[in-house]
């Protein structure tokens, strides 16, 4: 018998990606293809799903072509999703009635402060985990459907189909036998309650969203259907979906109680797994929907933050102190310190912790001696700081004490930055050999599915440490930077002009 593969489809906010892995949870093959961003509007991001859908089949069949196999090969598919961009469709036809609402997209702000007049906030915390804002998906489906003539009634009357990008790749590739979605997409909705798993009707009723639209929501690891054999010459399960943080964090093999994962890319992402108990953060947190599997759903706080990674490419195109990321870990360790200097890289405010839409980005403690290397220095300190900031909040909502953070994202390969990352939490930081963990989540769940997988101990053993960074002794020493950058970060707060 051939040897076979999962194939997780990675569909992102810029581009679609296909990777091929093998048992051992090696990468065999992969493609990626950026598409179109739409700004009709100041504030408005849009995306084409159809140009999505064929932008991500074409990924799709390039990594089979590139790895030389057939699609017979396939074993499963697995996807994993930027998470509350979300489209409405005609059932019958498939085609959108609009374009795709992107989760930057700010159009409907004034949905939200209708929302938060009405007093709903305390019930959307309680029930969705979330809070009120526009970069969540039902509010998007209620603008289209109030703005796209005839939308609404068609909706009303079961015409229409609505749903996260997920669930419309699902619905393309089975030829729309499937309209499904998964529990962590589900609860990036404002419209799904965490707590008994099903969409929530009195908000479904507050955003005027007819449930008919709505996909099914099934687990993150199950068979939804099979692929319309005219794509890859056969039937192929699909078997997974999962939001993309929570693909990394399955992906790490993060499949305990208090395990945490973060992911530097342009901003960042920490997820802390906490199992199957719902954690309510009082602290700047999300409290999320890490997966469901048979039907069990298990839980997670989450922290996002702005900009992480960004503030690299801020070095390089806009102060030109760098030509590229990879100079920056050698001119940090040029210097011993920063010599004083702490670069908050607030540059759309602050996100978790602080939620301060006000917050700019602000360079403090700049002496005459400060040179490039003490600024690019500080400037890499910032990722490890804002991790701290957010793990800190985790510790204190979930009551469990960080053991050790598996790391991920473009960022992550700074080897500089992963051991101060180290020195200040106080525990070992792990790079795995993968650090395509989004899509390895979703070609994990998808071969669980199919038995491609056993369980998640098999799973453990596909996880390969690249490094390991062990965390300095001289805790004083760190906790006096952290504080350093705390009264920094006070600088930096409150800052614009509010409007």
């Amino acid at each position: 018998m051939p040897q076979t593969y999962v194939m997780a489809l990675d569909e992102g906010t810029s581009s679609a990606r296909a990777i091929l892995f093998d048992h051992a949870g090696n990468i065999v093959a992969q493609a990626q293809r950026e598409f179109r961003q739409i700004y009709p509007k100041p504030g408005w991001v849009e995306h084409d799903a159809d140009e999505i859908w064929s932008t991500q089949l074409s990924v799709a069949r390039e990594a089979i072509a590139q790895a030389g196999v057939t699609g017979a090969q396939i074993a499963a598919i697995g996807i994993t999703n930027q998470r509350e961009t979300s489209v409405i469709w005609d059932r019958t036809t498939g085609q959108p009635l609009h374009h795709a609402l992107v989760w930057q997209d700010r159009r409907t702000a004034g949905i939200c402060d209708a929302l938060k007049a009405r007093g709903l906030e305390p019930y959307v915390k309680d029930n969705t985990g979330l809070v009120i804002d526009a970069y969540f998906s039902g509010t998007k489906l209620a603008w289209v459907l109030d703005n796209v003539p005839g939308a609404r009634a068609r909706a009303e009357a079961g015409e229409l189909a609505a749903g996260t990008i997920d669930t419309w790749l699902i619905w393309n590739l089975t030829g729309g036998a499937a309209h499904v979605t998964d529990a962590s997409n589900a609860s990036r909705t404002l419209l799904f309650n965490i707590r008994t798993g099903e969409w929530d009707d009195y908000l479904l009723a507050e955003l005027n969203v007819p449930r008919a639209i709505l996909p099914e929501v099934r687990n993150s690891s199950e068979v939804y259907g099979l692929t319309d054999p005219a794509l890859f010459g056969v039937a192929i399960p699909v078997a997974s979906s999962c939001g993309d943080q929570h693909g990394a964090l399955f992906g790490q093999s993060c499949f305990e109680t208090g395990m945490v994962k973060a992911t530097y890319g342009t901003g960042g992402t920490l997820l802390m797994n906490t199992g199957t108990q719902m954690m309510r953060s009082d602290n700047g947190l999300l409290t999320t929907v890490a997966w469901m599997l048979d039907g069990q759903i298990e839980y997670a706080l989450e922290g996002t933050l702005f900009s992480v990674g960004s503030v690299v490419q801020w070095l390089r195109d806009e102060l030109k102190i760098i030509h590229s990321a990879h100079e920056t870990e050698a001119a940090a360790l040029e210097v011993p310190d920063t010599n004083g200097v702490y670069v908050v890289p607030a540059f759309t405010g602050l996100s978790a912790p602080f939620w301060d839409q006000y917050a700019r980005g602000t360079i403090v403690g700049i002496t005459r001696g400060a040179n490039r290397n003490h600024l690019i220095r500080a400037s890499l300190e910032s990722m490890a700081y804002q991790i701290r900031d957010v793990i800190d909040r985790m510790e204190a909502d979930s009551s469990i004490a960080l053991t050790e953070l598996k790391v991920d994202g473009g960022a992550a390969m700074n080897s500089f930055v992963l051991q101060f990352q180290a020195d200040q939490l106080g525990v070992r930081v792990l790079r795995p050999k993968v650090v395509d963990t989004t899509a390895r989540g979703a070609a994990f769940l998808a071969g669980l599915a199919v038995g491609y997988w056993k369980d998640k101990d098999d799973l453990k053993s596909a996880f390969t440490l690249d490094r390991e960074f062990l965390p300095s002794d001289d805790r004083a020493g760190a906790d006096r930077l952290y504080a350093g950058w705390k009264r920094a970060l006070d600088r930096a707060r409150d800052w614009a002009e509010h409007d």
